[in-house]
Order: C-alpha cells, then sequence, then structure tokens
C-alpha cells in the first residue's frame, strides 16, 4: 500500500494487549486518521477488553496479517516472537511498528532487517524517548548548535523498583532489556557512531538478581570515534520515583532536560523548599511519546516524513548492549564496528 492509499484512514492491527499493547491500541484508536480495526493476544480477556474500549474486533495473528482492510500491524508481544511476526507482517504486504527490541539476537535481527528490506515494507522500531517532548525539544536545539561542539552526553534512569527475578531470567539482562532505550538515547543525541564500550554491573539492589545472573546496578562509557563521550547511568531502584534524565555538555554550554513531577507545586518553609515526587511510572513518565511516536508512524507510512527510529536503529542499538553486556563480564572495553 502506498502513502498515497493511506493519506485517509490508516487501518491498524494490534497483536499483544498487554500494557504496552493497550497503550498502543487506545492511542490509535483516539486519532481521526487511524482506526483499530483487530486485536490478537494469548489471553482472550486481555484482547475482549482492549477491542470493546476501542470498537475493533477480536482475532487471531495469521487473520489480521491476511485481512486486506488492515494497512499496518502493531507488535507487542514477547520479545522472542518479535522477529518472526515482523518478517510475516512485512511479508504480508503490511507495515510494522514492533516495540524494541527486534530481537535478543544481533544476527537474528540482522536477518530479519534483511526480510524487511527485501519487502520494501515499513518498519518503525518503538524508542518512544526519542518523542519524548522534553528529549526530543533537546536534541532539536542540540543539533542547531545551542551547545556547540558535543563532548560528553549523560543519560541517567532509574526505576522506581526492580521487576520480579522471573521476569529478569528471561528478559536478557539488564543491559538488553532496560539499558537499550538509553543506547537508542545516546545515539540519538551523539549522531556518531560510538566505537567502544566499558561497562560496570552489580546486584546491589536485589540478591536474586544476582543469583539470577544478572546485574540490577549498571554504568557504560562510550567512546565515539572523534572523541565523544557517552555515559549512561541505570538502576532498578529509585527510591524517588522514575528517574529519567540526559544533560548534553558542549564547547558553548550544557543542555539538560530533568525530570518530571507530578505537580509544579513547591513549598517553601522555614526548611526550604520542598516539591511534589516525579512521576513513579513509565506509561505516565512517557505518556505524550508513546502518542508522538504514533504520529511518526502515521506520517512516515503516508510519505509526510522520514521513518525513524528504524530497525537499523533497533540493530546498532542491541549491538551496543551485547558489547555492554560482555564488557561486564570481562571488565574490559569492547570495540564495535560502525560498518
Amino acid at each position: 500500500m502506498t502513502g498515497t492509499d493511506m493519506m485517509m484512514t490508516m487501518r491498524f492491527g494490534l497483536l499483544g494487549a498487554g500494557r504496552i499493547g493497550r497503550i498502543h491500541g487506545l492511542n490509535v484508536a483516539a486519532r481521526g486518521d487511524a482506526r483499530l480495526v483487530a486485536v490478537a493476544d494469548a489471553s482472550t480477556e486481555a484482547a475482549s477488553s482492549l477491542a470493546q474500549a476501542t470498537g475493533a474486533k477480536v482475532a487471531d495473528a495469521d487473520a489480521i496479517m491476511s485481512d486486506s482492510g488492515i494497512d499496518a500491524i502493531v507488535i507487542c508481544t514477547p520479545t522472542d516472537t518479535h522477529a518472526d511476526l515482523i518478517e510475516a507482517s512485512v511479508s504480508a504486504g503490511k507495515a510494522v511498528f514492533c516495540e524494541k527490541p527486534v530481537d535478543l539476537d544481533s544476527g537474528r535481527i540482522r536477518r530479519c532487517l534483511a526480510t524487511v528490506e527485501k519487502t520494501g515494507k515499513p518498519l518503525m522500531i518503538g524508542f518512544n524517548r526519542r518523542f519524548d517532548p522534553n528529549f526530543a525539544a533537546l536534541e532539536k536545539r542540540l543539533r542547531s548548535g545551542e551547545a556547540g561542539e558535543i563532548e560528553i552526553v549523560s543519560v541517567i534512569s532509574r526505576d522506581p523498583g526492580p521487576p520480579p527475578v522471573d521476569y529478569v531470567k528471561r528478559s536478557g539482562g539488564l543491559f538488553r532489556d532496560m539499558m537499550i532505550h538509553d543506547f537508542d538515547m545516546a545515539r540519538f543525541l551523539l549522531a556518531e557512531e560510538p566505537v567502544e564500550v566499558f561497562a560496570l554491573g552489580s546486584a546491589l539492589v536485589d540478591k536474586a538478581i544476582g543469583e539470577a545472573g544478572d546485574v540490577d546496578t549498571a554504568a557504560v562509557l562510550m567512546k565515539t570515534a572523534s572523541g565523544r563521550i557517552a555515559q549512561i547511568s541505570n538502576s532498578r531502584r529509585a527510591t524517588y520515583g522514575y528517574d529519567q534524565r540526559v544533560e548534553v555538555h558542549g564547547s558553548k554550554g550544557m543542555l539538560r532536560a530533568g525530570n518530571i513531577h507530578e505537580t509544579t507545586v513547591e513549598i517553601a518553609t522555614g526548611q526550604g523548599f520542598r516539591a511534589d515526587p516525579v512521576q513513579n511510572f513509565f506509561l505516565e513518565r512517557y505518556a505524550a511519546a508513546y502518542r508522538a511516536e504514533l504520529a511518526a508512524f502515521i506520517d512516515a507510512c503516508a510519505g509526510k516524513a522520514a521513518l525513524s527510529p528504524t530497525g537499523l536503529d533497533g540493530q546498532r542499538a542491541q549491538m551496543l548492549a551485547d558489547a555492554a553486556t560482555e564488557s561486564a563480564r570481562t571488565g574490559r572495553p569492547v570495540a564495535i564496528a560502525t560498518a
């Protein structure tokens, strides 16, 4: 289907009606230029609930892919199904929006992207933080030269609490599951590929996470060919809420985007100033970003904008996550090929 064909109302099928799938499904249904046609999920209850809320029908994945009345498919299923579903969807002639990551194996990602390239169908990966209004404004001002030549990019991402250990065991590890968003953000801001990665990790939050072979506290340093540096700090625990901050230091100054609080109200007393807590969960913190990335996907499919982030962006972030995992294991820097 061409951009012209999809200019009026873009018709979506959704695979996966869990927490993030429900967000995307409701966002599609809320738009005037899009319609959620069908929902599939292993849980009949989850699919039915979202279908009822959006006016969609419940169908299985094969039926959605073969439906000629569906233009695009949103994939929000478990990670180990993403690559197969992407390949099946583009082969069925659908545009695809897929939550990160494409796969936990970089080789599998390369094979998947080769299939996508053969079909010529759009594939966008859900690195939603690029679309956060604050981070997007920072990047725009960075590109305009306000901070001068980039020297150091700093990304801080800390969850309010650790996930269940059963989730950790199948997640691929903190670097591939949690920090992959920050690898993409670092690339987005650096505008240059890192060529070297050094990582440290510890299990300080939950001993069971360490016993499962993962870390819950980590720091990464990356360097580009021109010498620019990026530093990333992750923790599975932040007692004060969902900590999401970005800072870029350059030759002319510094650009910074801070946390978003529950309200902007402050109280000042003899004991000092006190503000409300920062927002406590990713769904509320990035609500605007999820809406903006959907708009970007629709615009790209209609030929109104370039498609970004692409499958290649997903692959590059995965390569950095793999390198960080290896570096944390060996205690040595890992070189990254840029070609």
